[in-house]
């Protein structure tokens, strides 16, 4: 028995700790690295009614792992980017800036007077509290970010503008992480850390030091989001035009991070997402794993592409098991060793379950 457990210990100790551990759960095995990319508002219908936009999604979706139902929680955007991290939307159902509350007056705050309306600064724990717990790193690559660690919610804008550029390229909206008091109320230092632009994501993958969890934002030219108004280029706004220059910006991320240094060692996956459906290929179910249709916040935002790229085979892997952001979020937990689930990542009753087929096969040993 004593010579069992020292092997194991050893084992452990020799592939570099607990993040390397290869002990399982839920049937998903520990991970180094997990990149979540997020695109915005494409149904997984359009996106499948139309390879030949997305060439680079299509290729990648036939090459390795596909969550052929997969759903986001509600509409719009910002309480989808809040669940992917905090395991519920805390009743958010805007975009308004992350420091809104009831009744306040703000040219960002659009919705405060309505009623029932969500305090959209959140105290709850959130997944970077739980890696931080867990000595493990976290950053927000999020291009065009006005400088590391902003708190601007929107850039550039009216009383902030920038030459030949449109307005609003970066979104506090899309960036879940601001909206948790642990990050918007953090040391500036802190801040400047963990949220940065993409010219860090390059230097990162270059060097090769690499957080352990990152999600990466393009702008909203890039994410499929779209803009209009002046020096908006001519590919940020109609679907067709969206798709195509939001699909070579996914290639161009997903290949810079598989031809990075640390690609090659230990568990990596890039999680390419949506946050919400676009509402023109409707019918069906428009949510999974206990959304509930009667909820302002919970209702269903339909069904989107979610693709997982890992380093490891075999590959492709069509996973038909419905699954959305709260599945997504208690993958990245059990990924990285965390037995808490945060609110409904845990509501296994509800089918809430780890995304283990797109993960696990032929996992890397430690």
């Amino acid at each position: 028995m004593k010579k069992a457990l020292a092997t194991i210990v050893l084992a452990l100790l020799a592939g570099g700790g607990a993040a390397r551990a290869a002990l399982a759960m839920e049937g998903v095995p520990r991970y180094d690295h997990i990149f979540v990319i997020i695109a915005e508002n494409k149904s997984f219908a359009r996106m499948a009614a139309h390879p030949e936009w997305a060439p680079n999604l299509t290729r990648l979706a036939a090459q390795y792992g596909s969550a052929t139902s997969f759903y986001a929680e509600t509409h719009p955007s910002e309480p989808n980017y809040v669940a992917m991290l905090g395991g519920d939307t805390f009743g958010i159902r805007d975009d308004d800036a992350y420091y809104c509350k009831q009744g306040m007056k703000d040219s960002f705050c659009g919705r405060t007077g309505r009623a029932g309306y969500a305090d959209h600064s959140i105290s709850a724990r959130s997944l970077t509290d739980q890696l931080s717990e867990h000595q493990l790193s976290w950053k927000g690559y999020l291009e065009d970010l006005p400088a590391p660690g902003s708190l601007m919610p929107q850039w550039p804008n009216a009383e902030h503008p920038a030459a030949d550029k449109p307005l609003d390229l970066y979104a506090a909206k899309h960036n879940g992480f601001i909206n948790f008091v642990s990050a918007h109320d953090a040391p500036e230092r802190e801040r400047m850390a963990h949220l940065v632009g993409f010219e860090q994501l390059y230097a990162d993958l270059a060097s090769g030091g690499l957080p352990n969890y990152a999600e990466i934002v393009p702008n909203q030219c890039n994410d499929m989001h779209g803009l209009s108004g002046a020096n908006v280029p001519a590919d940020c706004h109609g679907t067709e035009a969206l798709v195509r220059r939001g699909d070579a910006e996914i290639g161009m991320l997903a290949g810079r991070i598989m031809q990075s240094p640390a690609w090659g060692q230990g568990n990596f996956a890039i999680v390419i997402t949506f946050d919400e459906d676009d509402g023109a290929f409707g019918g069906g179910p428009q949510g999974c794993c206990g959304y509930d249709p009667s909820s302002p916040a919970n209702f269903g935002g339909g069904r989107i592409m979610t693709l997982v790229v890992t380093n490891h085979g075999p590959h492709p892997i069509a996973d038909p098991t419905p699954y959305n952001h709260y599945s997504l979020l208690r993958t990245v937990e059990d990924a990285f060793g965390i037995s808490e689930h945060l609110r409904h990542a845990g509501d296994s009753d509800k089918g809430v379950v780890a995304m283990a087929p797109l993960f696990a096969p032929g996992s890397r040993e430690p």
